[in-house]
């Protein structure tokens, strides 16, 4: 049975703003060269960016390669980031540049495969026998469900903690346009869990 695990829409203040300041400032102490904030850096957001990357990829064997990419670029350019978003949507934006190289990288060879299943590299991702792991896995079979655009708004805002402006900046649209989205996608996400609850209740009735 398929129970309402929509995350609760994020409030005037959120802890995560704190935590992104933090990890910003250690972006910034590692571009100065810090090893320990390096570190800092990238273990504070080895998981966004795994489950970022899992969202946008069409293969779940290149997650870790991606991500891997996705690090490498970040420290390399460390010393051209200088704080003016934070270090969270900056690492996010190279994700994205990172997938998208991987694309045009596939397109030029030859395809073995064509397996589009972010889905389960998300799910292999998740630490397995905690409270809630089954209702993250639902909601996993509902984002499934939504268009690519709308599913990257809600990931990006609703489960990785980007405030609207700067998961615009990621997605390279409008912050009206993310608000759509992932208004669209609550809406129909809502609307999925309403019919799979019906049946249900149909039976215990």
């Amino acid at each position: 049975m398929i129970t309402p695990v929509l995350p609760a829409p994020r409030t005037a203040y959120d802890p995560a703003v704190s935590a992104d300041e933090s990890i910003t400032a250690w972006a910034l102490a590692a571009r100065g060269g810090d090893p320990e904030a390096v570190e800092h850096f990238v273990r504070a957001l080895h998981r966004d960016v795994q489950r970022y990357v899992a969202h946008l990829c069409a293969d779940p064997q290149a997650v870790d390669d991606l991500a891997q990419d996705t690090f490498l670029r970040a420290i390399s350019s460390l010393h051209r980031f200088e704080g003016r978003s934070s270090a969270r949507a900056w690492l996010l934006s190279i994700a994205r540049r990172a997938v998208i190289d991987s694309y045009r990288y596939a397109a030029a060879r030859p395809r073995l495969s064509d397996v589009a299943d972010w889905q389960l590299a998300v799910e292999s991702a998740q630490p397995r026998d905690l409270p809630g792991f089954d209702d993250g896995i639902a909601l996993l079979d509902l984002l499934a469900c939504l268009p690519d655009e709308r599913r990257e708004a809600f990931v990006l805002t609703q489960l990785l903690g980007l405030p609207y402006a700067e998961a615009a900046a990621v997605s390279e649209c409008p912050v009206g346009t993310v608000r759509s989205r992932v208004a669209r996608a609550r809406a129909t996400l809502t609307d999925l869990l309403d019919a799979a609850e019906r049946p249900a209740a149909t039976l215990a009735a």
